[in-house]
């Protein structure tokens, strides 16, 4: 079946709703959900987003701490644009509704997070995504102009393949004409016809065995734009959140948000010790690649499954009060963070590469967009810094929908593309052939491609991902569609540009550090001589 929408979303993140919200008044837009709409990564981002609000903080500062988290691999033009028009982003989520904590005097409290030489960090309680998700949402499912399909997954772009045309990754005029989308609970695949196409599908965490993000988060968008021929770079930097609750029987991790340690809270070691001077002058608030490695290490060396993140020495009520997600979750097993020190991990978060955008959104092919965590625009370079992921979804959303509308007017649907067809396929009925499969890729890949890497464990991380990617494929073409046989394949994309990206980087930077290229072991020696 065919459908026509001026402008296709896919995701219902920050990143897709902001821009649906800023089109919707020059067309129609149909959002796809794979899940419920409120189910993203958003929704579970604690901490805040980064912007410039008071004195004596400054545009230069935010840049400046910004490029030195990615350790200047961030492109500098973008990482400008998106600091200095951060003021007018968020003044676009109060203008929608979202309420931000604010001191006796009326000013926004905000925090500081790992990384940041000033308080810029903006927030709701420790739920910010939380709320912005919800009044996001609640903006779109009132505005006339929008329809949204939850359970529905975005399986292929379409492009001129569709038409019959052999489409290679160097050519320049790939076309990009809506998606095919599989309704999960009918089983019928939609062809879903769009004049322009934004992918914000969100990160690819559950390609590892621990993840922080959702179980929605299994890279749609990467693997499909990839396989439509699209450019993806900076798969290689795979920022792992040093600080994941440790709690064994549950999926994914609870995330003790970095502003914990922002405001105040120690890290240390399974006997009590403070750890991270040795490591970082900054102490348990430097960039969380380094955190992590230190924590890495450190249970390394102990043998232990974890470390500790101590809050006991704040004062009760205040931390209560910042973080009562946290404070009833830990609760909830067992733990007074209070009084007890909380046990932390660290786990897979976000990744800093994904589809190649410009300044304004556009992926290499036409008609395309991409925003938020499956966009790689340059900002983040090597390594994140906290609290900006939020803020880059909201300026090249922003951005693409300016573009997205000036251009709309000068596109026609192509009404060639053929309907998908199940012809020669049959029902998977063997389960265990997905579900083994995704167990087995998450297991190499934390085991051979995590915080700590080297050429060995890389070629045999990629040796077994091509048996995995045959078997995949060989599975695909013989089944009728089902979200998990989809969700693998697309793990197994993400997973080979992750390992070959990072088989490409002949160094140790940012969050790609191999045993092979030692530079952060010098730069450990460095620091701890001069101590």
């Amino acid at each position: 079946m065919k459908r026509k929408y001026d402008f296709l979303v896919v995701g219902t993140g920050i990143a897709g709703l902001s821009y649906a919200l800023k089109v919707a008044d020059a067309g129609s837009v149909c959002i796809v959900s794979k899940a419920d709409a409120k189910e993203t990564a958003t929704r579970y981002a604690q901490g805040g987003i980064a912007a410039v609000m008071y004195t004596p903080d400054t545009y230069e500062k935010h840049i400046k701490d910004t490029m030195i988290a990615g350790d200047d691999l961030n492109d500098p033009e973008i990482v400008r644009i998106t600091i200095t028009e951060s003021t007018d982003r968020i003044k676009d989520l109060i203008d929608w509704g979202v309420s931000f904590d604010k001191t006796k005097a009326g000013r926004f409290d905000l925090g500081r997070e790992g990384g940041h030489s000033e308080y810029r960090v903006l927030h709701h309680k420790d739920n910010t995504g939380y709320e912005i998700q919800n009044v996001l949402l609640a903006q779109a499912l009132k505005h006339p102009n929008i329809e949204i399909l939850e359970n529905h997954f975005a399986v292929e772009i379409l492009t001129q393949h569709h038409l019959g045309e052999k489409v290679t990754r160097s050519r320049k005029d790939i076309e990009c004409y809506g998606a095919y989308v599989l309704n999960i609970n009918t089983n019928i695949v939609d062809t879903i016809l769009a004049k322009v196409t934004m992918i914000a599908t969100g990160g690819i965490g559950n390609v590892y065995s621990s993840t922080t993000n959702p179980t929605v988060a299994t890279g749609d968008g990467i693997a499909m734009v990839y396989r439509a021929k699209g450019l993806v770079e900076n798969m290689e930097f795979i920022q792992f959140h040093p600080t994941a609750l440790y709690n064994p029987k549950e999926k994914p991790n609870f995330l003790i948000t970095e502003a914990l340690r922002g405001f105040g809270a120690i890290l240390k070691t399974l006997k009590g010790q403070e750890f991270m001077h040795k490591y970082d002058r900054r102490g348990s608030l430097a960039p969380r690649d380094i955190v992590a490695r230190a924590i890495d290490t450190e249970m390394k060396i102990s043998g232990g499954e974890h470390v500790y993140l101590d809050c006991r020495h704040l004062n009760k009520n205040e931390l209560i009060d910042h973080f009562p997600t946290i404070y009833a979750k830990c609760l909830s097993i067992g733990i007074d963070i209070t009084t007890s020190m909380i046990p932390v991990v660290p786990a897979a978060h976000y990744v800093c590469g994904g589809i190649k955008v410009d300044e304004f959104g556009r992926s290499s092919i036409k008609q395309l967009y991409a925003s938020g965590e499956c966009a790689y625009t340059g900002l983040h370079g090597a390594n994140r810094l906290a609290s900006n992921s939020l803020l880059e979804s909201l300026v090249f959303s922003h951005r693409a929908a300016l573009d997205s509308k000036n251009v709309i007017s000068k596109i026609q649907f192509n009404d060639r593309i053929r309907d998908w067809s199940y012809e020669g396929t049959v029902l998977n009925e063997e389960m265990i052939l997905i579900t083994q499969s995704i167990k087995d890729l998450q297991t190499l890949m934390s085991s051979y491609v995590g915080i700590v890497r080297s050429n060995l464990r890389l070629k045999r991380a990629m040796d077994r991902l091509e048996i995995l990617y045959k078997e995949t494929e060989d599975l695909f073409k013989k089944s009728i569609l089902s979200v998990d046989i989809c969700e693998l394949r697309n793990l197994i994309s993400v997973a080979y540009l992750i390992i070959k990206m990072a088989m490409g980087r002949k160094e140790s930077r940012g969050l790609h550090y191999s045993l092979d290229y030692p530079r952060y072991i010098s730069e450990i020696n460095t620091y701890q001589s001069e101590l």
